[in-house]
């Protein structure tokens, strides 16, 4: 899949268009996981997940953080779906949290668990909202942690067997079924960089780590069409890196960084193969004799659509070995390298605006990453599961005013019609995210809801991008 850039339809230069109209079938809405909102990690019969582990253990994430509270979305489900219904959304994609299923990761599901995620449904349809289920956003049982976790093959077996139990009880009413989000992270951040649970920092593991959850969406995929009756949709949900270049070794840099990052799951989830550059790249790591015969059939599984998380783009070049290497590559730097075999890649820092997490705001590289992949993949019609920002908001006269993030989104949008026009099978739009909530390694320092919680009394306060959304998505239109 090539990312050069496009040329863009006509509009502002700056992409702050009004009045744009999307389809009526065009779906809109927002967006959560389960760990970074529901606290109550201990109740129900949950189990711990890697997440509990790494966020207690000192030094992990910033100011000691955990996910033990959250937004308190387990306790206060009703009124949570209650602020979704009043923004009008359309749909709301959630993830299910896998040791609230499978304390142990394996084994009897726990009723619990599965009762909590059937009230949600239920609540969801019943105020008219589309339900998104994602089986896996990174909160890995941490008795499979134990046992190697995605660089041991089991897990990904585990995972299927999971994803059956999932479907026997939510089959009949989920619209959507996402096996993973951003195995990208879970592979490198999680096992090469270690700046995301469990906090490894292994090449060959994060290597490992790849083929075994492109094995488990191929293998969860087969186990959901087993047991799902309705006529539901089945994806995977990746985040695609933008890359750039302004000098003259940039090519091989993009090539190597859309090889790890994009086409190293693209390649086998949609053609059945893994690129033949990308196994040159990671050839002193490893002969890749973990991918057994049969796999790249088993991960070739059919899907309905491709979702697409977007945030920001990057800019690389080759290092040249002397100079201080660069790594603005927009992940939190703690010492590993998300980025095996090509180390010697460096990331420029790139011109502002940045939000608050220090990304750089490039609207136009949405619009060229939705064309790319139309073009790669022809008749897969793709889906935004994730595009916000974080800024630093504050509450003033039981107010929020955020600007920024309504300038963020309006540009966005526009990017999202401008691909449509372009002929792109662009088919919705989740917004992330729909609450403040713990954001990973920079605990609660980071802002990307449309609503505003202040975690000391759980308020929820809908900020002026919240109701900008709810008048776009009223309209199907891109408020003036």
């Amino acid at each position: 899949m090539s990312l050069e850039i496009l040329p863009t339809t006509a509009g502002n230069p700056d992409y702050r268009d009004a009045g744009l109209e999307f389809p009526p079938a065009f779906v809109i809405g927002s967006a959560t996981a389960a760990y970074q909102i529901e606290g109550a990690v201990a109740e129900g019969g949950r189990g711990p997940s890697i997440w509990d582990t790494f966020s207690h253990t000192p030094g992990r994430v910033v100011a000691g953080d955990t996910g033990d509270v959250a937004d308190d979305h387990y306790h206060r489900l009703e009124s949570d779906l209650d602020l979704m219904a009043s923004l009008g959304l359309e749909a709301y994609r959630f993830s299910i949290a896998w040791p609230r299923i499978q304390p142990l990761g394996s084994g009897e599901p726990n009723r619990a668990g599965l009762d909590f995620y059937s009230r949600l449904v239920d609540g969801l349809l019943a105020r008219g909202i589309r339900p998104i289920a994602t089986l896996y956003h990174w909160d890995l049982p941490q008795a499979l942690e134990d046992e190697g976790g995605w660089s041991n093959r089991q897990t990904a077996y585990r995972f299927a067997e999971y994803a059956a139990i999932v479907g026997v009880e939510l089959g009949d009413r989920v619209a959507v079924w996402t096996t993973l989000n951003e195995p990208w992270c879970s592979a490198y951040l999680g096992y090469g960089s270690g700046a995301h649970a469990p906090g490894r920092t292994e090449p060959l593991a994060a290597l490992r780590a790849v083929h075994h959850l492109n094995l488990a969406h191929g293998l969860g995929i087969l186990a959901l069409r087993e047991t799902v009756t309705n006529d539901a949709e089945y994806s995977a949900t990746l985040n695609f890196h933008v890359v750039r270049g302004d000098h003259a070794s940039s090519p091989e840099a993009i090539r190597r960084i859309d090889a790890l990052a994009n086409r190293g799951f693209t390649g086998p989830m949609l053609t059945g193969a893994y690129p033949a550059d990308l196994l040159a790249d990671t050839a002193a790591i490893t002969d890749w004799s973990f991918v057994l015969p049969g796999d790249l059939g088993l991960i070739h599984q059919p899907i309905d659509f491709l979702g697409v998380n977007y945030y920001s783009t990057a800019t690389v070049r080759m290092w040249d070995g002397t100079s201080v290497r660069q790594n603005a590559d927009g992940h939190k730097d703690v010492g590993g390298s998300p980025w095996p075999g090509s180390e010697h890649v460096e990331f420029l820092v790139q011109d502002g605006p940045y939000t608050s997490m220090g990304w750089n705001i490039a609207p136009d590289g949405l619009e060229e990453l939705l064309v790319s992949l139309h073009e790669a993949h022809p008749g897969l019609p793709l889906v935004i599961t994730e595009n916000g920002a974080a800024f630093d908001d504050t509450v003033e006269d039981g107010r929020v005013d955020d600007p920024e993030r309504v300038d963020y989104l309006r540009r966005h949008f526009t990017a999202a019609h401008r691909a449509i026009q372009c002929g792109v099978d662009l088919r919705g739009y989740l917004v992330w995210s729909l609450l403040d909530n713990f954001e990973w390694g920079y605990g609660y320092s980071k802002r990307f809801g449309i609503v505003h919680v202040d975690y000391e009394t759980q308020q929820r306060t809908v900020k002026r991008s919240g109701a900008w959304l709810a008048d776009l998505i009223a309209g199907h239109r891109i408020p003036e």
